[in-house]
């Protein structure tokens, strides 16, 4: 595998404006993403940027950027012009996609991404982890993956829903939206409409399931955290606190 780590960062965020910009201890969330990416020494890292000041940023951390359109209606589709003005040689073939809003997201876990994509009958890879809260089994802000697991700790998904899913007793996972993609995937999926199931949840990656694309989800400990909101951001601040890393 040849893998480059993309991660999509949009400045136009409707609940936390200005989200990749958001100071968590000196620098901009999108850098603290940026950096998490970087150790987890799977590949090249490049921010998929859709303003100068995002881009800004991270170049003045020390990284790489690549700008896009504003208007994209998804991660997957700016990523998808980024690999297209990055790689015209087609020389990466895994694309992974860490979205710019966890800064908590753990190098193990972006490197476990790539487990699946070692059996060739898997399009895209992707993360869960065991929920143990009791409110965030109802909740509808936590999407579940429901999927059969075929080894320990790995599992194909069957369906992603907002749900309370499967019923009876058992596990219940949450997924993670980070995605590794074969590049063939990508491009696929990018040139799919989005599909019924799709808007009815509005959860993009039942498209690709809907396509009959396989995703299959790898088990991480931790679920990263996801930063929508200024209640988010304060979280993440006490996460990431000086000491407070492990």
């Amino acid at each position: 595998m040849r893998p480059l780590v993309l991660v999509p960062a949009r400045l136009a965020a409707t609940r936390l404006p200005r989200k990749p910009l958001a100071d968590i201890h000196g620098e901009p969330m999108v850098v603290h993403v940026w950096r998490r990416a970087v150790e987890a020494g799977v590949g090249t890292v490049v921010v998929a940027a859709d303003s100068d000041e995002v881009a800004e940023a991270v170049v003045a951390a020390g990284g790489q950027a690549v700008m896009t359109r504003p208007d994209h209606p998804s991660g997957s589709d700016r990523i998808h012009e980024a690999l297209e003005a990055l790689d015209p040689d087609r020389d990466f073939n895994v694309i992974v996609n860490v979205q710019g809003d966890l800064p908590t997201i753990e190098p193990e876990a972006i490197r476990a991404c790539l487990a699946p994509l070692a059996d060739p009958e898997v399009d895209i890879a992707t993360l869960v982890a065991e929920i143990t809260r009791e409110e965030e089994k109802t909740a509808p802000s936590v999407v579940k993956m429901v999927g059969t697991e075929t080894s320990p700790g790995r599992f194909r998904c069957l369906y992603f829903t907002r749900a309370t899913a499967p019923t009876g007793p058992g596990p219940l996972f949450h997924h993670i939206g980070l995605y590794g993609y074969r590049r063939e995937a990508l491009e696929r999926f990018v040139k799919l409409p989005p599909s019924p199931l799709e808007i009815r949840e509005k959860l993009e990656q039942l498209r690709a399931l809907e396509a009959g694309m396989r995703i299959d989800a790898v088990k991480v400990d931790v679920t990263p955290l996801g930063v929508d909101t200024h209640e988010d951001l304060e979280r993440a601040r006490e996460m990431l606190a000086p000491g407070a890393r492990s």
